[in-house]
């Protein structure tokens, strides 16, 4: 079993990895989408989609803090 190296340049990570990585449930992370609120998928061929990493990392830097005070 091949794994990917999340610190890899163009990695690229699957649905179930995406939601663990953002604690986004399916649902609210595809309205995100469609709100233009998250990063879009890229087609991987057939119906298979990944999310580049680099842009889930940037998408979570963009977030503010918790507590709602300035990071």
């Amino acid at each position: 079993m091949t794994t990917t190296d999340p610190n890899a340049p163009r990695a690229v990570l699957r649905l179930p990895q995406v939601l663990s990585y953002v604690g986004l449930s399916k649902s609210t992370l595809y309205a995100r989408i469609r709100g233009g609120q998250f990063p879009r998928p890229i087609s991987l061929g057939g119906n298979a989609v990944a999310w580049r990493l680099r842009e889930l990392d940037d998408w979570l830097e963009s977030r503010p803090p918790a507590d709602g005070a300035a990071a």
